[in-house]
């Protein structure tokens, strides 16, 4: 959605739904998964709203949708794409908003080529290096724009395309920046060039023939989405979207994101109330995680991470990363700011504010890359800080093999999970593969302080922060991770006090005078909040990030968090109950940024500033007081008006016309096309996942072919697929899932003797023809079976995961819950021991949801024997450490 829009976050908020005409959901159980924000849905069809769900499984959420469409899981994009080819085809889209408020006039370079001329991929591919040159994409009038500042051969030489693809995250709060001039235009949409037909044509053989081929869904129900969506559509009439890691987790996962953007775009439902798409998080404060960054590539606030690059100084970095026009473009302001927030007094002007004492990228370094590094021997020490991948991250073997080769390992947790205790009872322990007296690692487990035991901020699904505070003193050694990361540092810093050595300035450097309070220190977190809000050169807390300056006279945390502690208060601690405010609710918690709800809120209103209709307005000119106004904050100037058009030299802000509303965006637009930003494509395709029991239908290139597969190792081996021979060795389709009862990789859920209760074992869906065909009785045990591994599950059979015809044949769909591992109350295999590490290319996340195996009855072998019954798999299907990485 960054590059799409502009920033990565959900472009609207859950209390929003309600105002939706039709909902569809998509890449998401939200009843079961989401069920505090699904109370909104429900209130839409008390209102009258359609609901329409997607998912291959029948859910909680399907059985109050008025329109259930299973699906093969992997196959989306055909399905969206087929959605756009009827709007476009019978022209169901809304002109008026495309014209004005999108790249769709653009024309395009004569260099450009298309899936459409290339069979399936797009001009600029270098297979070798399994990467684009994006150079050809671009507008015509457009000269190249460096995408990562200065180069130079070694660094080139040392890190190939690798380096490009820790890039792709960057977008979360800031377009991609394009190239210089002034692009050529057609508003008519007529030039064969034009992003508009460039658009027609790429989707023209999404047919709802081919959507019936690729994803099993029948051609009237496939029609019906198709209707409900577009006439619920328009000027006067939204239909908001909603997905969650059903569309993240593949291969292609931002592209679905993208396809589901492009025909919000096209239907005129971004910025509009009861419009949208909502990126649904998972945990509480999965999107906080993101803005002030847990990812490896990122810095708070979406500014990438620099890249070990020769001769590159501040200038050189903000040159290549900034964009021209849009708020970006003001990218030296937050980044100067962060930069004093960490260094304080001792980042000046003169030394480029510390800016060389930001570690630097090689690569990229995901979590997949650091568990191969450690089975390399190159990572010595790691940290797990509410993170369980001996059970919950993909290719789980992969990870405990890693963490076996370390010196030492930290897990900081609620109790004794699976990633504390591998070195003693892991599968490996069990299989003869690893001994613990072998085994050097040194494990400290400390125990860590829930929500409950501590102040904080979560920042939701929305990005809105709300505040929690402590109810009670943790006990005994459990302490909070704020305390924790503080102490740490404190601790550190002493041990270097009085070193000379240059290596130990930035640590030395770093303002770390937090105030403690109680017994226990603890770290004062509205402090953290207020450094993190930022302050101005008088010390006081500033109220926007428009106020954060160049020079380095502010501070700021995180420059999209700027105001979360305006005048001194805690906004996010704000509790105004929604029956004394508005249904915006401005005054519960704090949204960034600058508290808006609805991201592009000035595309509510027609390029004159007025209401697309009164029943859909939100925020609008008021010519007589000279401002925006409205429902929410608008998400645009506050005082210029709809008729401004900038002088030719205009940077930054200043260079957004009255009718650019996607003010993060280089050109102001919302972008159905994506000249830059993008590893994978400037238009979405339908790709087959890595493993498919299927040919691509639309075109001779199978998989995505940028998709980043980390190196060969025996124990991420990928299975063969569509008419490549041994592919019939794993027939069928797994796809993974969450619970309610449950929560991720259970380190909080299967502890708790009521949930354990209610959900007591691993168990996998089935439908009865599937039951039949394989002879698993209900009830009893089914052993699975991947190219990596083997597990064993109880057998639910339902009619709520039916087999699909696809391509002229039967394909049957396995449903399996990811929450089990050895340890708590609740105790059962994991699901992501089946799963490979073929990831985004963008967002490095692994595809969960379309798995390649096979199902057996009866409990899995034992021991060697496990092991013995994996190979025998892979020797049936032909398996080497190349199958499934052709390009």
């Amino acid at each position: 959605m960054g590059t799409s829009f502009g920033r990565g976050g959900a472009t609207t908020f859950q209390q929003d739904l309600p105002n939706a005409d039709c909902i569809v959901i998509q890449g998401s159980n939200m009843a079961e998964c989401h069920p505090v924000g699904f109370q909104w849905v429900m209130e839409a069809k008390a209102r009258g709203a359609k609901l329409v769900h997607v998912d291959p499984r029948f859910t909680r959420t399907s059985a109050v949708a008025d329109v259930h469409v299973p699906l093969r899981a992997g196959s989306d994009i055909a399905f969206l794409g087929g959605i756009i080819n009827h709007v476009l085809t019978n022209e169901k889209y809304f002109r008026d908003y495309v014209v004005a408020y999108t790249n769709a006039p653009m024309i395009l370079s004569e260099d450009f080529r298309d899936t459409e001329d290339l069979d399936g991929v797009f001009s600029g591919l270098d297979p070798e290096s399994r990467s684009y040159d994006n150079q050809s994409w671009q507008y015509e009038g457009m000269e190249m724009q460096s995408a990562a500042g200065e180069r130079d051969m070694e660094y080139e030489e040392r890190t190939e395309a690798v380096s490009e693809a820790a890039r792709g995250e960057a977008h979360g709060s800031g377009g991609a920046a394009i190239g210089e001039g002034e692009p050529e235009r057609d508003l008519t949409l007529e030039h064969p060039r034009c992003v508009f037909q460039v658009l027609k044509r790429h989707f023209a053989r999404y047919t709802p023939e081919m959507v019936e081929r690729i994803c099993g869904v029948p051609r009237e129900r496939f029609l019906q989405v198709c209707d409900l969506v577009s006439e619920n559509s328009g000027r006067d009439r939204t239909t908001a979207f909603a997905y969650a890691v059903g569309w993240t987790q593949h291969t292609v996962g931002v592209q679905y994101i993208r396809t589901a953007a492009i025909l919000q775009t096209l239907l005129g439902n971004i910025g509009r109330p009861g419009g949208g798409i909502l990126a649904l998080r998972g945990h509480a404060s999965i999107q906080g995680s993101t803005d002030i960054p847990t990812l490896f590539n990122l810095l708070p606030g979406y500014i990438p991470m620099p890249h070990a690059h020769t001769n590159e100084n501040l200038d050189a970095f903000i040159e290549a990363e900034a964009t021209r026009k849009g708020f970006w473009g003001d990218m030296r302001s937050y980044f100067v700011s962060l930069l004093k927030a960490y260094w304080g007094d001792a980042a000046t002007a003169g030394n480029d504010f510390c800016f060389d004492y930001l570690p630097r990228l090689t690569g990229s370094h995901s979590t997949y890359e650091t568990a191969m590094a450690q089975i390399d021997g190159v990572c010595k020490g790691y940290f797990l800080m509410g993170e369980n991948p001996a059970v919950g991250s993909a290719d789980a073997k992969v990870q405990r093999l890693g963490m076996a080769n370390l010196d030492w390992l930290v897990v900081r947790d609620f109790s004794l999970i699976e990633s504390a205790t591998w070195w003693k009872d892991g599968p490996e322990i069990e299989s003869g593969e690893m001994r613990t007296e072998d085994i050097g690692t040194e494990v400290f487990f400390l125990p860590a302080a829930a929500h409950t035991e501590k102040d904080g901020s979560f920042t939701n699904t929305q990005r809105m922060l709300q505040w929690h505070h402590q109810a009670v003193e943790p006990a005994g050694d459990v302490r909070s991770d704020l305390w924790f990361t503080y102490h740490l540092g404190r601790i550190i810093r002493e041990r270097l006090a009085g070193s000379a050595d240059e290596m130990d300035r930035p640590v030395l450097d770093l303002t770390w005078d937090y105030p403690t309070k109680g017994r226990l220190a603890e770290p004062d977190a509205e402090a953290v909040l207020a450094e993190i809000n930022g302050r101005g050169a008088d010390g006081e807390p500033i109220a926007s990030y428009t106020q954060l300056k160049p020079d380095g006279s502010t501070t700021c945390g995180c420059w999209i968090y700027a105001g979360v502690y305006a005048d001194g208060v805690n906004q996010a601690a704000r509790r105004k109950p929604g029956r004394d405010q508005s249904w915006v609710a401005p005054e519960w918690g704090w949204a960034w940024p600058a508290n808006r709800r609805v991201l592009y809120n000035r595309a509510s209103a027609d390029p004159e500033g007025r209401p697309w209709s009164e029943r859909k307005a939100l925020v609008w000119w008021d010519a007589e007081k000279g401002t925006w106004t409205g429902h929410d904050v608008p998400d645009f100037i506050a005082d210029r008006p709809p008729g401004h058009r900038p002088p030719p030299d205009a940077e930054g802000p200043d260079a957004l016309a009255g009718d650019d509303p996607f003010i993060m965006q280089a050109d102001g637009k919302a972008w159905l096309y994506v000249p830059a930003g993008l590893m994978d494509g400037p238009l979405p395709a339908h790709y087959e996942p890595q493993e498919s029991p299927f040919t691509n239908p639309l075109y001779g290139q199978q998989r995505n072919p940028v998709r980043h597969l980390l190196p060969p190792h025996p124990d991420n081996l990928y299975a063969p697929s569509g008419d490549a021979p041994g592919a019939d060795v794993f027939p069928y389709a797994a796809t993974t899932y969450r619970l309610t009862e449950h929560h991720t990789a259970g380190g909080m859920s299967r502890w708790q003797p009521y949930l354990a209760e209610l959900q007591p074992e691993f168990f996998c869906e089935v439908s009865p023809e599937l039951a039949a065909e394989r002879g698993l009785g209900h009830g009893g045990w089914a052993t699975i079976i991947a190219a990596r591994g083997v597990i064993e599950a109880r057998v639910l059979v339902t009619g709520r995961i039916p087999p699909l015809t696809v391509d002229g044949r039967t394909l049957h769909q396995i449903g399996l819950p990811y929450h089990w591992g050895p340890n708590g109350y609740s105790r059962g295999d994991a699901a992501n021991e089946l799963l490979h590490l073929a990831l985004d290319p963008n967002t490095h996340i692994q595809e969960a949801k379309a798995i390649a195996c096979d199902i057996r009855p009866g409990r899995r072998p034992r021991g060697p024997a496990a092991l013995a019954l994996v190979r025998a798999y892979r020797d049936r299907a032909g398996i080497t450490d190349r199958t499934g990485t052709e390009p």
